[in-house]
């Protein structure tokens, strides 16, 4: 699992300080996006399970399993009668999880392999969220839509969108992707089941599957301060991730599968947004 921002292990200080300093002065729009940290000021643990929720008024938790081991586990974040499961790293450090269920009550609960593909509960914590934004969520790295300062499609965007404003940035950024970008099908021949969205290779190849397109379109979008959700569903009978861009308060579909011209649909059913 990728680490965000300043968070990421095996760089010396003194490196991300240098590489802070020279982002500043290329472009200030990235530096001006929400990087998740664990600061410390909320934390709550029960069992293996620790939960830094400082900054859960910016759309997400950073979590990490408090006693690292070989066994594998999952984390359930539930929202009233909705739930999403994530796979969670078993090393001891923290990952930013979206709260993008909405203000409100929230239960994370930590499960523990123990054999073969039984779970057993690891810890509970309960939060009370209140977001400061209703779209909070789809400004922040996740597991499905995971950049970083120096990731080169972060950079892209600093470029293409320098002194736009929202409405021109998603202009830019679809037609970027709409010209740049194709459909890999051998990928989507050969990928693995359960395989996140890969933002690195989608770029660097200018290519990918569906969920690699929509990621490195939220990717883009987010860094510039334009809520993006990668949405994943049905579009008409195929199973496919698409884009819901928030352009000056207004919902827009974007789905750059269909914009590279790998698919033609009529109906969109939304499973589940990060």
């Amino acid at each position: 699992m990728r680490k965000f921002g300043i968070l990421r292990a095996g760089i010396p200080v003194a490196v991300i300080l240098i590489l802070l300093c020279l982002r500043a002065a290329a472009h200030a729009s990235s530096m001006e996006a929400v990087w998740p940290t664990a600061n410390g000021v909320s934390v709550q643990h029960d069992d293996k399970l620790e939960v830094d929720s400082s900054n859960m008024d910016q759309g997400y938790v950073m979590v990490r399993v408090a006693e690292p081991g070989k066994k594998g586990f999952k984390l359930r974040i539930s929202f009233g009668k909705g739930q999403l499961m994530y796979d969670i790293n078993s090393s001891g450090d923290y990952e930013a999880y979206p709260l993008q269920l909405g203000s409100g009550k929230y239960e994370i609960a930590l499960f523990e392999n123990v054999k073969g593909s039984k779970y057993a509960t690891a810890g509970t914590v309960k939060l009370d969220v209140r977001l400061r934004d209703e779209n909070a969520s789809y400004l922040v790295p996740n597991q499905y839509v995971s950049y970083e300062l120096w990731t080169s499609a972060v950079q892209k965007s600093d470029e293409l969108c320098a002194g736009a404003s929202q409405a021109d940035c998603y202009r830019i950024i679809a037609d970027f992707m709409a010209k740049e970008f194709s459909y890999d099908f051998v990928r989507a021949k050969t990928i693995s089941s359960g395989a996140l969205p890969d933002i690195d290779y989608c770029y660097d190849n200018r290519m990918g599957i569906c969920q690699d397109l929509a990621a490195v379109t939220a990717c883009m979008l987010r860094v510039q301060g334009v809520p993006c959700k990668l949405v994943i569903g049905y579009a008409d009978k195929y199973y496919h991730a698409w884009t819901n861009v928030v352009v000056n308060g207004k919902e827009e579909l974007f789905d750059p599968t269909a914009a590279v011209g790998a698919l033609t649909s009529r109906k969109y059913k939304t499973e589940r947004m990060y």
